[in-house]
């Protein structure tokens, strides 16, 4: 059987109700990758036109939560991958040694141990990175490589063909954008601005307060925006030395 068709099968198996709205397509396409590749978790990521970087979906909670973590960190084989167009290939030694900040994050938060990130061609939003987790490092050697990156072509063919059959605007994008995933990233960027003006800082410095807040905290950026934007948390909370 061809990996297309594989692949077809695998995602004809992750057809549950719950996922069945356009919403949910990356989730299903990240269980569907991490079933035919035997590998414990994937997510999918993509960076739009503005530069700012947007969770699609995990196949799990603990990889959407490893996601999170990158976000968190500003660093990570994801946005590696997503920066050169290069896979990457990381096991534990790997993650401590090159984003020590990500790796403190997800060897205590989750039991992933090593991350392979494959690029994705520019999609109808952007270009992406397709991540794969393992809970034990030495299955990396294991990994079809062949077959990852053909999965990662079917995960991009199924999410621009579904942008190309369906009706969506520029400024929402295709339906798979409006999942729970993209919008709490989207309130993310939205407490950028808003940190952004409130403190007279660029945004890259007020993405920045947000991570050393987060981090300290042993949270995510996901977590401290909500809490700015609902009014929890007052941006003056987040002035260096307030």
């Amino acid at each position: 059987m061809t990996i297309g068709r594989r692949f077809e099968a695998a995602l004809a198996r992750h057809s549950d109700p719950e996922l069945a709205g356009p919403e949910a397509l990356p989730q299903r396409l990240s269980r569907a990758a991490a079933d035919l590749l035997g590998v414990d978790g994937a997510g999918l990521t993509l960076v739009d036109g503005a530069g700012r970087r947007i969770p699609l979906g995990g196949s799990s909670p603990d990889a959407a939560r490893a996601e999170r973590m990158q976000f968190t960190a500003g660093e990570g084989p994801c946005a590696a991958a997503e920066a050169t167009g290069q896979p990457v290939f990381a096991v534990e030694e790997d993650l401590r040694r090159r984003w020590p900040l990500f790796a403190d994050l997800l060897l205590g938060g989750t039991g992933f141990r090593a991350v392979v990130a494959l690029p994705l061609r520019p999609g109808p939003a952007g270009p992406g990175a397709l991540d794969l987790f393992f809970t034990r490092a030495a299955d990396v050697a294991a990994l079809d490589v062949f077959a990852a990156v053909a999965v990662g072509e079917l995960v991009t063919s199924a999410l621009s063909d579904a942008a190309l059959w369906s009706t969506w605007t520029p400024a929402e994008g295709p339906g798979w954008l409006q999942g729970p995933a993209p919008r709490r990233r989207a309130a993310a960027w939205e407490a950028v601005g808003k940190l952004s003006v409130a403190l007279d800082v660029d945004p890259v410095e007020a993405l920045a307060l947000l991570r050393a807040d987060a981090y300290a905290a042993g949270r995510t950026v996901d977590e401290v925006a909500a809490e700015l934007l609902d009014g929890r948390r007052s941006p003056e909370d987040l002035r260096p030395g307030g």
